[in-house]
């Protein structure tokens, strides 16, 4: 998802994407620990996909706090 999308989220609907996103994380990681993962870079773009979405939710945060 690009940054232009995610800026157009709510701070709610940021909150439960990272929720669904770590999770997704969490399962990759068990798939690859047990074997069964065959595409390991959705590990890493997964993670890339989590930090884009924290950066963007403390851009908010802070943008919010000085209204």
């Amino acid at each position: 998802m690009k940054a232009r999308d995610i800026r157009s989220m709510t701070m709610e609907e940021i909150r439960h994407k990272l929720v669904e996103m770590k999770s997704e994380l969490m399962h990759l990681r068990f798939q690859r620990k047990i074997g069964q993962l065959t595409d390991t870079s959705k590990l890493k773009k997964t993670r890339e996909e989590i930090a884009r979405f924290i950066t963007i939710q403390n851009e908010k945060e802070l943008q919010d706090g000085k209204k």
